[in-house]
């Protein structure tokens, strides 16, 4: 039987990892994993459509924004490793341990819109790829994406391991069709590199009647962390078979988690920047209506004068199966940590079909509501995704807050306590993000978006 202490009982503590004295290599490899699940939520369908209007309309300029994203990313998911092995808490339980139970309500309620959001996003990201690859119905094709919830039950019978490598086989499909279609592009590498400089222009760049340089530079930033991310990360270092009474066993397994971390993060900046790359290439100078959501996306792929008369179906092709793969990815871990949240906050056990198919039919409702109302208008449903994010962006400090304040008591963490500098950078990015987030939502409600 399963310790139902445990976060994930089903999972945890089942990954076998090499003997103290191992390579390096066989310690990385048998560590590597978590990291994956975790930069799934760092290239949903939110981040592609940011990322490529922010360089269709403002060329190479936002690299920057990326690149600044991704290292805080690190710096909180690190905290979540160390969170995670060192306390054998998810960030739910620990959080919950340390509030009255109508906080802690009051953190799930949240945590858990924000994880429907996040799912809102992955529906319409897939239901759209259906249409384009296969002619799909919108409404039919968001119906489908109820039926995924056999997807990840199918995974779970053959390990947590199959799971890891199911999802990395996704992201690097993602991956080598973006690389791929940015080779063709053939993106001016000098100007590139300079967008990692941030500029001024970032807070002044405006095209007439389209979003800000600063408006998309604050999408970015506020849907780069995902909240439910943090709750996840903290859970699934936790399924490797580490002394959980050595020090010395934590702090192999703290090292490598977090090698694995930086690792895969990296990799999901990379594709960022891939996105955003593609978008300058191909769209920058040319008729901004030409790439304002998914299907103007892939239209815009399949033109001559765009991407040339051989690859025009290719990649257009291509932009869809990725955006499927991308929809699948976040499927899996959105399911993971709806189970979390819903465990360590409340206590409430619910056998992963249900929890699956709860979540993802509430969080179907109002796609399929938009869709009896203006009709099958991908236009329509996509503009969902934009206030999915805008969501996200205010769900997201409430969460880091406990997550800093945990890693940063001695009498929690012992040796593994965040450094002084550590936490202090910690709040500095939380009351940034939060006038940054607190921007967007007053730009969004103000009518810009």
């Amino acid at each position: 039987m399963h310790d139902t202490s445990l976060s994930l009982p089903d999972i945890n503590n089942t990954v076998s990892i090499p003997k103290k004295k191992s390579s390096f290599l066989a310690n990385f490899m048998a560590f590597s994993g978590p990291g994956t699940l975790v930069a799934v939520g760092y290239m949903d369908p939110g981040n592609w459509i940011t990322s490529i209007q922010g360089g269709a309309l403002y060329g190479y300029l936002l690299l920057s924004v990326i690149l600044i994203s991704s290292l805080i990313a690190m710096l909180l998911q690190a905290m979540c490793v160390k969170l995670g092995i060192v306390t054998g808490m998810d960030l739910a339980q620990a959080t919950k341990s340390r509030v009255s139970k109508p906080v802690a309500r009051v953190l799930w309620f949240t945590t858990e819109l924000a994880i429907m959001a996040t799912e809102i996003a992955e529906i319409i990201g897939s239901a759209v790829a259906l249409n384009l690859l296969f002619d799909i119905p919108l409404l039919l094709g968001v119906l489908i994406t109820i039926a995924d919830v056999f997807l990840l039950l199918l995974l779970t019978k053959f390990g947590f391991r199959k799971i890891e490598s199911f999802v990395f086989v996704l992201i690097m499909t993602i991956f080598a069709i973006f690389a791929y279609e940015v080779a063709l592009a053939q993106p001016d590498l000098a100007q590139a590199m300079s967008g990692f400089i941030p500029q001024k222009s970032i807070f002044t760049a405006n095209v007439t009647g389209y979003d800000s340089a600063l408006l998309i530079a604050l999408g970015i930033v506020g849907a780069t962390v995902m909240p439910h991310n943090l709750y996840l990360h903290s859970s699934i270092v936790q399924t490797r078979k580490y002394n959980r009474n050595s020090n010395k066993d934590l702090q192999r397994a703290v090292k490598y988690a977090t090698i694995d971390s930086n690792l895969q993060l990296g990799f999901s900046f990379i594709i960022n920047c891939l996105l955003l790359l593609l978008g300058a290439s191909l769209f920058f100078g040319k008729d901004p209506d030409q790439f304002g959501r998914f299907v103007q996306l892939y239209d815009a792929l399949q033109q001559p004068d765009i991407v040339g008369p051989i690859a025009s179906g290719t990649l257009a092709t291509l932009f869809a199966v990725a955006l499927l793969a991308s929809g699948q990815n976040a499927t899996i871990t959105g399911t993971l940590s709806g189970q979390i949240v819903m465990e360590g906050f409340l206590n409430i056990k619910l056998p992963m079909w249900l929890r699956r198919l709860i979540t993802r039919s509430i969080a179907v409702l109002p796609v399929v509501a938009s869709i009896i109302i203006w009709g099958d208008r991908g236009d329509v449903v996509e503009s969902l995704l934009i206030y999915s994010q805008v969501f996200l962006s205010l769900a997201l400090p409430i969460s880091m807050i406990p997550l800093i304040a945990i890693t940063s008591k001695k009498e929690i963490m012992g040796e593994f306590v965040n450094a002084k500098s550590t936490t202090a950078l910690g709040w500095l990015l939380v009351s940034i993000l939060t006038l940054l987030n607190l921007q967007l939502i007053y730009e969004t409600l103000s009518g810009v978006l």
